[in-house]
């Protein structure tokens, strides 16, 4: 095989790999959660549990007015933190863009959790209240 072959499969092998890693999170997504638009997000915030799943230092820094931190990290190692979390409420979760609160969501939905939302571009796209520790 050439060597222009061999640069092109491997191009192309990345390709594909980064398509299927998308189509794993969108996938992942419509199956744990709703995405929610700035707008519907501020709405009915006021009835839901916002949590903020950022690191704490992040949280620290900057966030939604009136959200909680429950950082993934340690929500996936010690589960018992998501004894916080309301069952009967709705939870609308965010970080910075979306892939950690993809990945809260799918942990939340197996511990039976239900009525979950994400923040649709999270929190580097909210132009809403926030505040600072």
């Amino acid at each position: 095989m050439s060597f222009l072959a061999t640069i092109n499969v491997i191009l192309f092998s990345i390709i594909i790999i980064y398509g299927l890693y998308k189509l794993y999170f969108f996938i992942m997504r419509k199956r744990t959660a709703k995405m929610l638009t700035q707008e519907e997000f501020q709405e009915s915030m006021r009835s839901a549990q916002v949590i903020d799943v950022r690191e704490k230092e992040d949280f620290n820094r900057g966030h939604i007015l009136g959200a909680r931190s429950v950082p993934y990290t340690i929500s996936k190692a010690h589960k018992e933190y998501l004894t916080a979390i309301r069952k009967d409420k709705p939870i609308y979760l965010y970080d910075n863009k979306v892939a950690m609160a993809i990945y809260m969501a799918k942990l939340l939905k197996k511990e039976g959790f239900t009525d979950i939302y994400i923040l649709k571009d999270g929190y580097s796209g909210w132009t809403g209240k926030t505040k600072k520790k």
